[in-house]
């Protein structure tokens, strides 16, 4: 069956997602709540511009210079597609970050002095200050085995390691557990730690 991030909540006090199989466990009573690790708008409804803050932290897309035709791209061989593809498959559902012990709730709130785009700009400050996660984590990965995402592995890998990033990790492996699409996430963590420990040599020689 298909799966959204947005049918992810707490049921049974266990990140997961909200569907009909959830009547397996009892199908007498269930209980659900929202995430605990993203402030509550309302009811189940949470608010995770925090999620999506850090996949523009690590810069989770490759760039483009324009919309003209270019040619073929490179080529991927079955084996990189091969790794790639669980990887693809994140959905940014948050059940990685709820499941996890190092990813806290961060609140913001807005004070009547500050316009908008103030508060934006502290609310991403303060966000950029906290553990990234393993769903941003995982699209450096992605992006990094990339032929033409290759091209911006520095900056991903920057990000990867500034405050907040995959030296915060204490190696759970909640996130593996409880993913939905059983993506490989520690798997992705080891790349981007060796990955990271090359791009910190290299840039130390480089001067």
């Amino acid at each position: 069956m298909p799966l959204f991030s947005t049918c992810i909540r707490q049921r049974f006090s266990a990140a997961g997602v909200v569907d009909s199989r959830l009547l397996k466990y009892n199908p007498d009573e269930i209980e659900l709540r929202p995430l605990g690790k993203f402030p509550v708008i309302r009811d189940l409804i949470v608010d995770r511009r925090r999620l999506f803050r850090a996949l523009e932290k690590v810069k989770a897309w490759i760039p483009v210079d324009g919309y003209y035709d270019q040619g073929p791209g490179p080529r991927q061989s079955p084996q990189e597609q091969q790794q790639a593809y669980p990887l693809s498959e994140c959905m940014s559902c948050g059940c990685c970050l709820e499941a996890c012990p190092q990813y806290n709730l961060v609140q913001v709130r807005c004070s009547e002095s500050e316009s908008d785009a103030e508060f934006k700009s502290r609310q991403d400050a303060r966000f950029d200050r906290a553990f990234i996660g393993a769903h941003a984590m995982n699209q450096v990965a992605l992006l990094n085995s990339h032929p033409t995402g290759r091209f911006s592995a520095g900056e991903r890998l920057d990000a990867a390691t500034a405050e907040g990033g995959i030296q915060q990790c204490g190696n759970a492996q909640n996130c593996t557990a409880v993913c939905p699409k059983n993506i490989p996430l520690t798997d992705s963590w080891g790349r981007i730690g060796r990955a990271a420990t090359l791009h910190f040599i290299k840039k130390l020689f480089d001067g």
